[in-house]
């Protein structure tokens, strides 16, 4: 007897200790309900309590210094750009063809400062959707045959040698000028850069080269300054990429300035070039005066959502604000202002931060509501121009550089008389000095403050630390949801066909069974699927080749093309009007579960390239694919339960088709009086000729996403 005790004694093994970490994965899944419920109620309301928790800027580059000295442009250099921009309207007047006389009227200027001076000569290039070179700059270089002189744009390039430096750092101005068509805005902001550029020439605290490009706006102010960049950046040594002097003689004779120029000028028909790029600034004045005062607008999005340091913009916003008493301003959605619901949210947040601060003086929760009505609509403008990714100036150009970069836009009170001009001359030169003078002030290029930002005002921002929280909390619940549809559909699986010779038994932890291999047949689905939404990414390439065809008759090609391929994806994989065994009752299940762990990778890696999209996405994909369900089920059980979700299975199902989507907002914002069908394909257009990431995310992740839960609304199995 003692044998046998010993005997079975030994035959018993302890049972291995499951991980607390097991524990908790399964827990989660078995209630991956409850969790949806409270993460995508938490990740929408930590959205929302963004403009609360936005904080106040500061300067973190203790080097850049702003105001902390006297600015030094006189009323001498304010009188000197005043004279220019006479120069220049007085040339307007005179109606040149050419615009050649204005080009050598600013050399000129620049040569009497002792700059040097030379000009740029560019090809003005058309942003086109080409499938092979979409993440890549539309960086031909080389001139084409059919070219005509009169596509040509002219740069004019003044750089100013820092006496204190040693050539390797620059600081760039640029500001626009259209040669043929130019306005008083366009001549003042001009003004202004040669104020301070003749300043510049004088002092000797300039450690940092400076260079003042004149872009040819002509073609596109962000077609110039990217051309000029370029050529910067990657010197050409082809001379294809020039134009022939003989062929084009208005160019030739922009060059005979060196002869009529002073004696000793530094005036250079090659490319010249300053060092690596610390900072740019692009100065815009806006002819059209403001209603109640002098007001500078700050753009900073560049491609893909990118953002300049924001030290660069708290040096701006303080020296406009405290030094020249300028009101800085930051896009907004104007329509959402006006928004009531919107107002009592604010007004709620407002009620709670006064409780919170009568239980405890030092809790600071809670703002006003109209400041929480504006910090939200300057939050919407911020994701969505981040999203967009397509660039707000001229300023995106250095941003492919990695060239922090931001565009002034100076809009006066009064129209731009002579009195209102010289005030604008003096104050715009003096907060363009102060900006310089801090960059100059810089050892090393920006990086103590953040890159990655989103504005709620000028001098408030919400860091990336604070708003990946609310994209966190909505993605969280995919994976345990699609855990949860695998286990359910292999379970069922298991308890009806245990005979099925492709199933593999394998019992783990926790009496979690998995025995079918049969998601192989729903990843194929969920494969085909995305390589259809490649196809349908690629056919604008092609339906742009049909000569004279308006934006809705493209919008209408893509729309029975891409039907047209769908169906016949369809008719060679699974349909979802049709069923082939009751063993496939669960293939639902594991469509939607294939499908939420691919958003769950695509959103993921979509919010590396561009946080904004991803959060966009995130709000519309997430509901959508943890509500999907078939319709069949729903209408089975006439519960009230079931009612509401296949009701807001419809309402999402028709919100997030991207037409649909797209429309309401557009009609939300501007009225749906001016919506029209072929404004999506312009839309469209725009994310592809500017090579954003989000044309590829609706049409390689979004899309599918859409299609597949549709597909499972309407499986009958």
């Amino acid at each position: 007897m003692a044998e046998t005790k010993e005997t079975s004694e030994k035959d018993e093994k302890p049972k291995p200790r499951v991980r607390p970490i097991v524990r908790l994965g399964i827990f989660l899944i078995s209630h991956s309900f409850l969790v949806s419920v409270v993460c995508c109620t938490a990740g929408v309301l930590a959205l929302f309590l963004l403009p609360v928790l936005a904080k106040n800027t500061y300067i973190s580059e203790n080097a850049l210094m702003p105001g902390s000295a006297s600015p030094m442009l006189s009323t001498q250099h304010v009188s000197d750009g005043n004279k220019l921009v006479k120069d220049l309207t007085s040339l307007d007047l005179k109606s040149s063809e050419t615009g050649i006389e204005s080009q050598r009227v600013i050399a000129q200027y620049m040569l009497e400062l002792g700059a040097e001076v030379s000009f740029h000569k560019f090809h003005a290039q058309l942003n086109q959707f080409h499938p092979l070179h979409f993440f890549s700059s539309p960086d031909s270089g080389i001139i084409q045959e059919n070219f005509s002189c009169s596509s040509y744009g002219i740069n004019t390039v003044g750089i100013i040698r820092a006496p204190r430096g040693d050539g390797k750092e620059a600081i760039v101005l640029v500001t626009p000028y259209n040669t043929l068509k130019s306005d008083l805005g366009e001549a003042v902001s001009v003004g202004i850069a040669y104020s301070v550029f003749s300043l510049l020439t004088q002092v000797t605290w300039l450690s940092k080269d400076v260079i003042w490009l004149v872009a040819d706006s002509r073609y596109g102010e962000y077609a110039a300054v990217a051309a000029w960049l370029r050529d910067y950046q990657i010197p050409k040594f082809s001379s294809l990429s020039t134009p022939n002097s003989e062929m084009c003689p208005d160019i030739n004779n922009l060059y005979e300035l060196k002869i009529n120029s002073i004696a000793g000028s530094k005036f250079s028909n090659s490319f010249r070039r300053a060092g690596t790029m610390a900072a740019a600034l692009v100065l815009k004045v806006s002819d059209q005066s403001e209603q109640y005062e002098d007001t500078i607008s700050i753009y900073a999005e560049a491609s893909n959502g990118q953002m300049p340091n924001l030290d660069l913009i708290n040096v701006v916003n303080y020296l406009a604000v405290h030094r020249q008493g300028l009101r800085v301003k930051v896009e907004k959605l104007w329509s959402l202002l006006n928004s009531s619901w919107l107002k009592s949210l604010g007004e709620v947040f407002e009620s709670l931060g006064k409780v919170a601060k009568s239980l405890n003086p030092e809790w600071k929760f809670g703002i006003p509501a109209t400041e929480y009505v504006e910090g939200t609509a300057t939050l919407a403008s911020s994701l969505y121009y981040q999203a967009l990714g397509v660039p707000t100036g001229p300023h995106g150009a250095f941003r492919d550089y990695q060239v922090d970069a931001i565009t002034l836009e100076i809009s006066p009170k009064y129209s731009l008389d002579k009195f209102r001009r010289i005030d604008i001359l003096l104050r715009g030169g003096r907060l363009i000095e102060g900006v310089i003078r801090s960059v100059n002030n810089l050892l090393e290029k920006f990086h103590q403050s953040f890159f990655l930002y989103l504005l709620t005002s000028p001098s408030k921002f919400v860091s990336v630390g604070v708003y990946m929280i609310a994209f966190a909390l909505l993605i969280a619940p995919l994976p345990m949801v699609a855990a949860s549809l695998y286990v359910d559909a292999n379970s069922l699986d298991s308890k009806t066909n245990k005979s099925t010779p492709s199933t593999i038994a394998d019992t783990g932890e926790g009496g979690i069974t998995i025995r079918s291999w049969r998601w192989l047949n729903s990843a194929k689905l969920v494969f085909a699927v995305h390589v259809w939404g490649a196809i349908v990414s690629l056919l604008p390439y092609f339906i742009c080749q049909i000569p004279d065809s308006s934006p809705t008759i493209r919008f209408m090609i893509w729309v029975v093309l891409s039907l047209i391929s769908l169906l016949t994806l369809y008719s060679v994989l699974a349909s979802p009007f049709s069923c082939n065994n009751t063993s496939q009752e669960k293939e639902w299940a594991l469509v939607k579960s294939v499908t939420i762990s691919y958003v769950f990778i695509g959103l993921g890696l979509m919010s590396v390239i561009n946080f904004a999209t991803a959060e966009i996405g995130a709000l519309l994909m997430v509901p959508m694919c943890l509500l999907a369900r078939p319709l069949k089920f729903d209408l089975r059980a006439g519960s009230l339960r079931s009612f509401s979700r296949m009701v807001c299975n419809l309402v999402l199902g028709l919100i997030a088709f991207p037409p649909a989507a797209f429309f309401l907002l557009k009609g939300m914002l501007e009225g749906f009086g001016s919506v029209n069908i072929g404004d999506f394909w312009m839309w469209v257009e725009s994310l592809w000729a500017w090579n954003s990431a989000t044309y590829i995310f609706i049409g390689m992740v979004y899309l599918p996403c859409w299609v597949l839960c549709v597909h499972i609304l309407l499986h009958t199995c």
